[in-house]
Formats: C-alpha cells, structure tokens, sequence
C-alpha cells in the first residue's frame, strides 16, 4: 500500500520564494539609515513579510474558499512590494544588482501564486 504524501508549506514554490525574499530585503533595509527605515523600509519590509505570512496563513485555513482569500491578499502584498522595490532604486536606496536580484524574484512570484490559486481551486472539493 502506497503511503498518502501531504503538502507541507515548505513544498509551495511561492511560499519558498517570497520567505527567502523577506529576509533579504530586511537584510538590506537594516543598513539603511533610520530617516529611509522609517519611511520606505518599514512598509517595503511589512509588504514583503505579508506575501510569505498570507502564504502560511491560507495553507493553514481549511476551505478552498478561505484559502484562496489569503492567497489573494499575499499578491496584493507581492505588487506593494514591487512598488516599494522601484521607490527603493529611485530614491538609491538599492543598488542597481540588488534591484535586479529583488524584481527577478518578485516575477517569479505571479506565475507561482496562480499556479497555487489554481491548484488549489482544482484539487479541494470545498
């Protein structure tokens, strides 16, 4: 007999990438000075943090329903945060290989998050 596999967080690719993406921009705001962490980075850190939080905060609700709701809400943080990244560059607060390096990672998340929409729509009866 087959033994059933469950899906863990850590298994959604979405969850993966934006998780390893927070940390990265909290790495780069906490060299900012206090003036730039108070105004842009404390709501560029807030943005990022949300998309892995409202990950984790679906996966853990039980409807589909539910579920996607929090998914949706993780890519309204994933478009702030691709705001708060171009703020970033204009005002140099990033450079311009720390610029690509975040907006490479923040495009991967919308193929991702409607793979897992879509999954999840798919695969759940309720």
């Amino acid at each position: 007999m087959e033994e059933k596999k469950y899906l863990k967080l850590n298994d959604i690719e979405a969850y993966r990438i934006s998780y390893k993406l927070s940390n990265h921009i909290w790495d780069i705001v906490m060299n900012w000075s206090r003036f730039a962490q108070n105004t842009l980075g404390e709501q560029y850190v807030t943005a990022a943090d949300s998309i892995s939080a409202n990950i984790a905060e679906g996966f853990g609700r039980y409807g589909k329903k539910d579920k996607i709701k929090f998914y949706r809400y993780a890519q309204g943080s994933m478009y702030e945060s691709f705001d708060w990244t171009e703020k970033a560059k204009a005002r140099n607060l990033i450079s311009k290989e720390e610029y690509h390096l975040i907006i490479g990672e923040l495009k991967k998340l919308p193929i991702a998050m409607n793979s897992l929409i879509k999954w999840t729509n798919n695969t759940l009866a309720i």
